[in-house]
């Protein structure tokens, strides 16, 4: 997919060279690698090196303290909405707006990578002290958004934060999502010091936000791959897959596993390995992608034959009409009702904003406008994608990932291309701001 270069694109004096080449580039990159050092020990576990960042946990609020000072010693003030998102803003959205915002998220999946979310986060913050530094001020209000519980990772349902204030996420159902323990959401708001009362859409943040950008780490090996990377350290999003969140509640008999004759058993295990193989199978045949990736077990016993499994599926690929067709075929493999816990159409980014960027980081990137950045989908869900279906001009730019391993303590960016990310966030932010 090739951008053609826009009328009116500007040139800044900023931009004239290649930013990795430049003295601005020195900037951003000490400022990304003094905010990736406060950054990474929070929530890392000591043995697998992976991080555990849930919603709503002493992990979650010891990130969330440190976005908000590393935001005030920028200067920004920072505000927070009915859903707990954190905005922190260089400007009056109010007076001023509506503005450009930046930024993604700090919670993780379960033993997850370092990348996923934070490095947005980072790379929005080191963008702004580069322009400060090339004595660049915005002509339009300036925001960094930090997205409660994108993961969902302990509630369950994907980019809860932004679905909530958009409206894709009822308040009555996100208060009473529950997690493993069976700590409801709103329980959990309240002990983190939100007011789940307040929970809901959020007209006024959402009128604030003119255009959103999220810089990513790529989830998958796009940007290496001689089809798409061109040796781009950078590319930008144009669309993300269809994909959603089924659970199948799967009901057996509990009983002796020592004892019990094989004909006399009720065993929902095995409707659990027909729904896993049946979720590969289905997803070859119509090119999708499947995982079943959590399970609980009850009585979850050596010598017990469980009585129940409740198991959750994800399902996505390039057309709904192939997800929906896997979610069915494993139902029924498993002779159950695959309950929908989340579901996100195929998002198509704003297609004039992500041309203007693809042409935009052929500059910064090859010191060439002539030759865009590469420009692919994902299958990834992300908060892009869901403020983009409500009506807010959105693009991602991703940054190379070498392995394309991801949700993983293996998920890797070098550090050259995270600069390289935060000089192109930067150089975005300077046209579009």
């Amino acid at each position: 997919m090739t951008a053609q270069p826009p009328p009116g694109l500007q040139q800044s004096h900023v931009a004239a060279t290649r930013w990795h080449e430049s003295g601005f580039a020195a900037t951003g990159a000490a400022a990304f690698d003094a905010l990736w050092g406060e950054l990474a020990p929070v929530g890392r576990h000591a043995r697998t090196g992976g991080y555990r960042r849930f919603a709503w946990t002493a992990a979650d609020a010891a990130l969330r303290e440190w976005f908000v000072g590393a935001a005030q010693r920028r200067g920004l003030d920072v505000t927070s909405d009915r859903a707990g998102n954190l905005w922190a803003w260089w400007g009056d959205p109010d007076a001023d707006g509506p503005g450009l915002v930046v930024g993604s998220h700090l919670d993780s999946v379960p033993d997850g990578g370092a990348f996923d979310g934070p490095l947005g986060v980072v790379s929005a913050l080191a963008a702004l002290d580069v322009l400060r530094a090339a004595g660049r001020r915005p002509r339009r209000p300036l925001g960094v958004a930090v997205f409660s519980d994108e993961e969902g990772a302990r509630f369950g349902v994907a980019c809860a934060g932004s679905r909530i204030i958009t409206g894709a996420l009822p308040p009555d159902r996100a208060r009473s999502l529950t997690d493993a323990d069976g700590t409801t959401m709103a329980e959990a708001m309240a002990a983190g010091g939100h007011d789940p009362h307040q929970v809901g859409p959020d007209a006024e943040t959402l009128r604030r936000i003119g255009t959103f950008v999220e810089l990513h780490v790529e989830q998958g090996k796009g940007l290496v791959d001689a089809e798409h990377g061109e040796g781009a350290a950078v590319g930008v999003a144009s669309a993300i897959w269809p994909h959603g969140r089924w659970r199948l509640d799967l009901r057996g008999r509990a009983d002796h596993a020592g004892t019990t004759r094989l004909a006399d058993r009720d065993d929902p295990m095995l409707a659990l390995a027909a729904a896993v193989a049946t979720a590969r199978s289905a997803a070859e045949r119509h090119e999708a992608l499947a995982t079943i990736g959590k399970l609980r077990v009850e009585p979850n016993g050596v010598n017990a034959i469980p009585s129940a499994v409740t198991a959750w599926l994800d399902a996505r690929g390039p057309a709904e009409r192939g997800v929906r067709s896997v979610v069915a075929a494993v139902g029924a493999a498993a002779g159950a009702d695959p309950l929908e816990e989340s579901f996100t159409p195929a998002t198509d980014f704003d297609v004039v904003l992500r041309d203007r960027l693809a042409v935009l980081l052929g500059e910064v990137l090859f010191g060439d406008a002539g030759r865009p950045a590469p420009v692919l989908p994902t299958g990834a869900g992300h908060d892009a994608g869901i403020l983009s279906a409500a009506g807010v001009p959105t693009a991602m730019l991703f940054v190379r990932n070498p392995t394309g391993v991801s949700h993983s303590p293996h998920e890797h960016a070098e550090t050259d291309d995270c600069h390289r990310g935060v000089a192109a966030l930067a150089r975005v932010v300077e046209e579009l701001g």
